[in-house]
């Protein structure tokens, strides 16, 4: 997940080695999602489990297609490209650039 040629191979499904670990994320989270308020009443740090509303709305629909564009025309996810940091991949500094830039231009227009 930290090469971007692999992303872009599972992106133009050539490749579908990643749909292994799409698989095991989902599975991880639904399980932790489900499973873990019914073994906890609280959280571990503290506080009370919450739900947010989920709003699907212009800027949401906006805002997922342009993660979605950058992610196929580059092929770094946010996570990964930290990681490939950690790899040696300096070229992904690049695209950390343009994902910084992209959370700051949100945080300033946001309502």
């Amino acid at each position: 997940m930290i090469q971007p040629r692999v992303v872009l191979d599972f992106l133009t499904l050539q490749d579908f080695g990643l749909m292994l670990v799409l698989g095991g994320a989902v599975l991880v989270t639904f399980v932790a999602y489900r499973m873990l308020p019914r073994l906890r009443t609280t959280p571990l740090l503290g506080g009370v489990f919450g739900q947010h509303e989920s709003i699907m709305d212009r800027q949401t629909i906006i805002g997922a297609a342009i993660f979605g564009i950058g992610w196929g025309i580059c092929g770094v996810c946010p996570g990964p490209a930290i990681a490939g940091l950690g790899a040696g991949s300096w070229e992904l500094l690049y695209a950390i650039a343009g994902i910084a830039l992209g959370a700051l231009v949100q945080g300033l227009t946001s309502k």
